[in-house]
């Protein structure tokens, strides 16, 4: 979801709670907002653990990953796709290799998917 969505919804929620109900409507909007984010923060945290156990920098199929990818992913999506963090290879450049080899090399910007490229065992660099 966009982050601004999520603001106009939380503002939203304290409007009309406190429109409706007064202050025990703020409250309760305020509970909401603070679960939601909490939710968020777990998700978060459980994706970075599962990421943080698998060797940086591996991936089960390089090509997969590859056709998987398109421009403006966040960092997190990418985490999710390969379930471990990238090598760094320079300045916002990570690297995932499979076990045949191949590579897919990223360059985010601004933390999104800027260009990657599948780079294969057999080719010179």
């Amino acid at each position: 979801m966009n982050a601004w969505m999520g603001v106009l919804l939380a503002l939203a929620a304290l409007v009309a709670g406190g429109a409706f109900f007064g202050w025990q409507g703020i409250v309760f909007a305020t509970t909401g907002i603070v679960f939601w984010l909490l939710l968020q923060m777990s998700r978060l945290m459980r994706l970075m653990q599962k990421a943080g156990a698998a060797p940086m920098g591996s991936v089960a199929n390089a090509i997969m990953l590859s056709s998987k990818l398109h421009e403006g992913m966040t960092l997190v999506e990418l985490i999710k796709l390969t379930g471990s963090l990238g090598a760094k290879q320079a300045q916002d450049t990570y690297v995932w290799r499979d076990t045949g080899g191949d590579a897919v090399e990223v360059v985010l910007k601004k933390g999104k998917l800027a260009e990657w490229r599948l780079l294969r065992a057999g080719e010179a660099s």
